[in-house]
């Protein structure tokens, strides 16, 4: 990620819960990644703990965006600290998401590069629509809702993905998944069981 020093940062509903224990993330193939999750009904103590836990494992392993099914937990829930194409960073925390996408005209294609920490050091062009609006609920159960251009859209679409039971590999032709499968094979072992804990 850019040095957040040189970055206008935007956390409309606070800032990231801190203090949270690294944990290691979980890979594709792993049952949990590949099903809707629960939805979030309680907010209380224990979730805002496996948030923070979920920041500090996503910084940890210099993500953008973390599910919580990538830590191994079954719950629709994601963080994020994520620039858009402004390099404003928005940071947030959205339960039970929702996406919204341009339609028509308005609907614009990015085909940038796309990687999910659950399949490391891999990435491969993933066409997206470049803008997406997100709407769930904040760590309080607070309605909260991001929009956002560039990196900002595609993260906002892949970490709802996820609570789906959706990876970006999904997505994907086989040709294209065969290339993301050969790039995370150079790379395994800089990613070794346990990582980024």
């Amino acid at each position: 990620m850019p040095d957040p020093s040189a970055e206008t940062e935007h956390a409309p509903y606070g800032r990231l819960p801190s203090g949270g224990t690294i944990r290691p993330m979980t890979r594709w193939g792993t049952p949990v990644m590949h099903h809707p999750q629960q939805r979030v009904e309680t907010y209380d103590e224990s979730l805002r703990e496996l948030v923070a836990d979920m920041v500090a494992t996503m910084y940890a392993a210099d993500g953008v965006g973390l599910a919580a099914c990538q830590i191994g937990v079954d719950l629709a829930v994601f963080v994020f600290d994520c620039p858009d194409d402004s390099d404003v960073r928005t940071l947030g925390v959205v339960c039970n998401p929702e996406v919204s996408l341009p339609e028509g005209k308005d609907r614009q294609l990015d085909e940038d590069d796309e990687g999910c920490l659950s399949f490391p050091g891999a990435f491969v062009e993933c066409a997206r629509p470049d803008f997406a609006t997100v709407t769930g609920f904040g760590l309080d159960g607070e309605p909260v809702t991001f929009s956002g251009n560039g990196l900002l859209a595609r993260c906002l679409q892949h970490e709802t993905d996820h609570t789906k039971g959706t990876v970006f590999g999904d997505r994907l032709s086989t040709k294209l998944r065969k290339k993301l499968q050969k790039a995370h094979d150079r790379v395994t072992e800089e990613y070794p069981e346990g990582w980024p804990a």
